[in-house]
């Protein structure tokens, strides 16, 4: 099995339709239309995305390995998920699309498929 990394999520991401990357607070950070959609902090074992703040209690009470928030985050619209706790690439794919798409503006390409 290989386990998925930063490389991965930034070729993901960047496949997007009008994505750019930025660096902010010394990490790798995509945005879409000038708003955020992923980061890649830290030891870039984990990515942060957007997720609505009632349905990220419940993929966090459903999936604990995999999502978490951390403390200074949890005020925020953002959970973070862990690459080695991801199932493939396109389960990344899934993700990254969903935060995309949250902030992407209306009538952007579709990548659904």
């Amino acid at each position: 099995m290989t386990v998925l990394d930063a490389d991965d999520v930034r070729r993901i991401a960047l496949s997007f339709p009008e994505t750019v990357e930025k660096k902010r607070w010394g990490h790798p950070t995509f945005d879409v239309a000038g708003r955020m959609f992923v980061t890649v902090p830290d030891d870039q074992t984990s990515f942060a995305v957007r997720c609505p703040r009632l349905e990220r209690e419940e993929l966090i009470a459903a999936e604990p390995d995999k999502f978490w928030v951390p403390k200074h985050e949890a005020g925020s619209n953002w959970v973070r998920a862990r690459l080695a706790a991801l199932e493939d690439a396109d389960e990344l794919r899934d993700i990254l699309l969903d935060s995309w798409q949250q902030v992407a503006p209306p009538g952007s390409a579709d990548v659904s498929g």
